[in-house]
């Protein structure tokens, strides 16, 4: 057999949501239905099969998600249905998976455990597809074993872990025999990109495959399941094991590099020199995030050990940078390293990224692969201030312009590519953040067409990723599912309301109401005080670009995220740790021709 891990739901386990999302072969948050929860299904028997009590309430909020969804769909799409086997006195709620889309179990076989095995045969002989609830414990597991060896050539068996219908379900562990190929690899799919990680809404897609159906639902968004290199379960288990406690970890590991900044501030602070240091060496630590965190993505520490990894690692990072390279370039190594190792990492398959704790957390089910909303804006705040500093002293040129559209160009297509980053939403703030820093480089006065420029930049942007997506992923990348394969009109709208309620929810999430209320007055203040913010480097026009754009990106991204304002928070926190840095900077008399623009000298040169 090959083995994977299963995401189960998207957002709180709970099994009936799991099972309609597997007939449906898509899927939502739960938080996006009307109502979080499922509404209460029982198992009731027919006198040819059985039928399912409050199917049709399910339906009724399925039809009012924002997004088509059809529960019953893969029964339905089989001549005569499909068949279920169970235990009487267990819980029967398995048997939803072989529901059509009226809530009909076309057969529905209920006995003592000793005759499960011979009531599964008989079912094979009627039905292409037959659910079954194996015994709990060694009785199960011999069952399993006898099914597997008895299974006849070309013939799929798929075996999904039971789970409580509790918190913490969200990871199933699931096998497969009769995919093709040899056993004893990982399972994966094109849904998730990730070696031994599936969704439940593959499973569909799968079996409907397997069984030729020659055009699948389009309302399927699940992919068929593949195998990918050889099975290495310890592996799996850490897999497993880690992604059980990222999510968890991930504010604390932030405060936990906060505290120790402070803390270095703090011991700092009657000298001005160290104070200046120990300014710019946090800074940079935060800036060194992205890389840090890979190595405990890869030890995968206990989590104290995690905060100090992080945190002392960082800070360490930081001082190496501030102390070989001169102010205020120290910002542009952890920039190229970043985008490097991250691009490297996807390239790879070593999944470190998914591992940390910056990381996409698929134990969400939301997303997978690529880089996270934690750091589409952060980097591209991260990248200007890199340009800025490689610029500085900038002058308004063409060339300077340039420079900043190329850079943009490459991180658009980091954080766009199926086969890297894959999100849709980072190059729309891409493509706008350094749209902006372009043309407040770019010499002369900002014009209607320049502004016109700014707004088309993002559909410009998304043109190339249509093309990128089409030539490197051969249709299957995330702008494909999403955007291109819309049959309608309406399937676009439900992209847009899908995006925008998760935006909302998450703008009423926790703290994150007054976290929006600071980025928004911090980033009104920043504009307002410009002049002063940028004394440091003498209002140099290379860092208000940089500043100027990175606020950009932080607002085009909270509007074209389903992340919404978490967006702007990470990039005004990374533009206010950019202003420390500079701030935190030796004082110099202002560098030669650092104001002038190319028309000025012009003039000057004229007079």
């Amino acid at each position: 057999m090959s083995v994977g891990i299963m995401s189960a739901t998207q957002g709180s386990y709970q099994s009936a949501q799991f099972l309609l999302d597997l007939t449906q072969g898509a899927r939502i948050s739960s938080s996006a239905y009307p109502s979080a929860s499922a509404p209460l299904l029982t198992i009731a028997p027919t006198a040819s099969g059985a039928a399912v009590a409050g199917w049709s309430e399910a339906v009724q909020r399925a039809e009012e998600a924002p997004q088509l969804l059809r529960p019953g769909l893969l029964a339905s799409q089989l001549p005569g249905g499909a068949g279920y086997a169970g235990v009487l006195g267990t819980n029967d709620l398995d048997a939803i998976a072989a529901a059509d889309s009226n809530g009909v179990i076309a057969s529905d076989s209920l006995g003592a455990a000793r005759t499960l095995l011979a009531r599964i045969t008989a079912q094979r002989r009627e039905k292409r597809l037959v659910v079954a609830d194996l015994p709990a414990g060694a009785e199960g597991i011999a069952d399993l074993r006898a099914l597997s060896a008895e299974h006849e050539p070309g013939e799929l068996l798929l075996v999904v872990q039971r789970a409580p219908d509790t918190r913490g379900g969200e990871l199933l562990w699931t096998a497969a025999a009769g995919l093709g190929g040899a056993g004893g690899r990982e399972l994966t799919s094109a849904s998730t990109k990730q070696r031994g990680l599936i969704a439940a809404v593959d499973l569909a897609p799968t079996i409907l495959v397997h069984l030729g159906v020659k055009k699948l639902p389009a309302d399927m968004r699940g992919k068929a399941l593949e195998t990918d290199g050889p099975l290495h379960s310890s592996s799996l288990r850490a897999l497993m094991a880690r992604l059980h406690v990222v999510g968890g970890r991930r504010l604390k590991a932030l405060a936990a590099l906060l505290i120790a900044w402070a803390l270095l501030l703090l011991a700092c602070a009657t000298r001005p020199a160290a104070r200046a240091r120990a300014m710019r060496v946090g800074a940079l630590g935060v800036m060194w995030a992205p890389v840090v965190v890979l190595i405990p993505a890869a030890l995968e520490p206990s989590a104290p050990v995690e905060y100090a990894t992080i945190a002392l690692g960082c800070l360490a990072f930081g001082a190496f940078t501030d102390r070989l390279t001169p102010w205020p370039r120290a910002v542009i190594p952890p920039a190229v390293v970043s985008i490097v190792l991250l691009t490297l990492d996807a390239l790879s398959g070593r999944q470190l990224l998914m591992r940390s704790v910056l990381g996409p957390n698929p134990i969400l089910g939301a997303r997978f692969y690529g880089i996270g909303n934690e750091l589409k804006s952060g980097l591209a705040v991260l990248v200007l201030a890199a340009v800025a500093a490689a610029l500085y002293p900038a002058v308004r040129s063409r060339r300077a312009a340039l420079t900043v559209a190329g850079a943009g160009a490459v991180l658009a297509v980091v954080e766009g590519s199926a086969r890297i980053g894959a999100g849709v939403g980072g190059v729309i703030l891409v493509s706008a953040g350094f749209a902006v820093a372009t043309v407040l480089l770019a010499p002369g006065a900002v014009s209607r067409r320049r502004a016109l420029a700014v707004i088309l930049a993002p559909i410009a942007g998304l043109v190339v990723l249509a093309a990128l997506d089409l030539a490197t992923a051969h249709g299957g990348g995330h702008f494909t599912g999403s955007i291109l394969d819309a049959r309608s009109a309406g399937d676009l709208r439900d992209v847009i309301v899908r995006r925008y309620g998760a935006a909302w929810r998450e703008l009423k999430n926790h703290a994150m109401p007054f976290a929006t209320v600071l980025a928004l007055a911090c980033g009104g203040f920043g504009i307002r005080m410009r002049d002063r913010l940028l004394t440091p480097v003498h209002g140099d026009p290379g860092w208000l670009a940089a500043l100027g754009g990175g606020l950009t990106a932080g607002v085009v991204g909270a509007l074209a995220e389903d992340s919404g304002p978490v967006l702007l928070v990470v990039a005004v926190f990374a533009l206010g740790c950019v202003a420390t840095y500079l701030w935190g900077g030796v004082r110099a008399s202002p560098p030669a021709h650092t104001h002038a623009t190319a028309d000025q000298r012009s003039i000057r040169r004229s007079s």
